[in-house]
């Protein structure tokens, strides 16, 4: 599976390892991802998204539905 967010679309980030004489190396940020279910009781079911943590924060604030309703609108496929 792709180290991407369901509904923000974080992906992998390419920069430099800085050693202490200034040498630098490719590296890889990657999104801090978790896999979560949240129940949708509008519809009645789970849904297994894999989030990265600021989406955790964000659905924690404005409600599970209104994101999955905003990340359709954007075309994320999801369940």
């Amino acid at each position: 599976m792709a180290r991407v967010c369901q509904l923000t679309g974080k992906r992998p980030q390419v920069g430099n390892n800085v050693s202490h004489s200034n040498n630098k190396t490719k590296r890889r940020f990657l999104p801090n991802l978790q896999k979560k279910r949240f129940y949708i009781p509008e519809e009645d079911k789970w849904v297994t998204l894999k989030v990265s943590a600021s989406a955790i924060r964000t659905i924690n604030k404005n409600g599970i539905t209104s994101v999955l309703k905003k990340a359709r609108e954007n075309g994320n496929v999801i369940l």
